[in-house]
């Protein structure tokens, strides 16, 4: 099977997944964050059928809609790839990109790096930035039934993984404990360069949504 096919029945396979997904997480994530891993991989090394494979498959068991299992994510999309005779080093590469790609409070010790990990993770990280990352945001809580704001409710900024998961705060602390800590977590220089503009942009929506609930 060639890359361009395997590629291809990767994209068809994400897409009915997700069909039904939550709008944040869905096929147009995907498709946003493929675009964002390419764009940066055209600048960084790595090697580009894993960067790709890497973010078609990175959101196929977001834990976060699996009662927090992070293994199931990993797991079919090895055995997707098995199916397809992908190389099984280029597999566990894959899954170990899947395993680490995520947020998770930022409060852990990295475990696993690649270049592709790098690149696939500014890809990710963009996505939640911006005027798509704001949507993001109060799409998944309005999903998860959360406030939009309560200045009762101050911001956790040092939560542990576990308490980050659990986490019901108001949509708007979420800024806080991730959106905004985005751009100095950036790994790629390609990656940094882009955040800037959405980090600033939501700076710029915070002041107007603070001038408007006053």
């Amino acid at each position: 099977m060639t890359e361009k096919e395997i590629i291809q029945r990767t994209e068809n396979f994400v897409k009915n997944k997700l069909k039904k997904a939550e709008g944040g997480h869905d096929w147009w994530h995907i498709y946003r964050v493929r675009n964002n891993a390419m764009k940066i991989a055209a600048t960084e090394s790595g090697d580009k059928l894993i960067v790709e494979l890497g973010a078609l498959l990175h959101d196929i068991a977001d834990s976060k809609f699996h009662d927090g299992d992070e293994s199931i994510g990993p797991r079919r999309a090895g055995e997707f790839l098995q199916s397809l005779g992908v190389d099984w080093q280029d597999i566990n590469h894959i899954k170990k990109i899947i395993q680490h790609i995520s947020f998770k409070g930022g409060n852990f010790d990295r475990e696993f790096y690649s270049d592709e990990l790098a690149i696939l993770q500014d890809a990710d990280r963009l996505d939640a930035l911006g005027a798509i990352g704001i949507a993001r945001a109060f799409n998944y809580g309005g999903f998860k039934g959360r406030a939009l704001y309560d200045p009762d409710i101050a911001p956790e900024l040092n939560m542990s993984v576990d308490q980050y998961k659990k986490s019901t705060a108001p949509t708007i602390n979420h800024f806080y404990e991730k959106l905004l800590l985005l751009k100095d977590r950036m790994n790629t220089a390609t990656g940094k360069k882009m955040a800037q503009e959405r980090h600033d942009f939501i700076l710029t929506y915070l002041e107007q949504f603070y001038r408007e609930w006053e």
